[in-house]
């Protein structure tokens, strides 16, 4: 999609705080957080929402979440974190591409920095 913004990110159109990639799924560090770790995971082939993506990309998707998750878990230890994903605008939708965030829960926030989270959760492998 040409005036997808997350096209545009997957297509290096756009900068991100890239945390992982591989050939279905791109993720990186959302830009207005909830929480520090706050992660979206969106698949790299456009769909605009749980209705339209195609059951083998989800389950690469849903991957791609355990694997961030754990690695949230390990590197910023939150006592918990919240998986949402929004389909349509009444649900909370902004970007039309289908996309998951990957929230980590704590007690007390903290500040922190972005480009120092963005480099302790990169996964390097591809």
């Amino acid at each position: 999609m040409d005036s997808c913004i997350f096209c545009k990110i997957v297509n290096g159109e756009i900068p991100s705080k890239k945390i992982y990639e591989n050939d279905y799924v791109y993720s990186l560090l959302d830009i207005s957080p909830q929480s520090k770790g706050h992660v979206l995971v969106i698949p790299k082939k456009h769909s605009r929402d749980i209705y339209e993506i195609d059951d083998d990309i989800l389950c690469e998707v849903m991957k791609a979440v355990k694997k961030l998750s754990v690695n949230i878990k390990e590197k910023l230890n939150p006592e918990g974190l919240n998986i949402v994903q929004n389909s349509g605008e009444i649900a909370g939708q902004s970007v039309f591409h289908f996309h998951i965030h990957i929230i980590p829960r704590y007690k007390r926030e903290q500040e922190y920095d972005i480009d120092e989270v963005a480099e302790e959760l990169r996964i390097k492998e591809l």
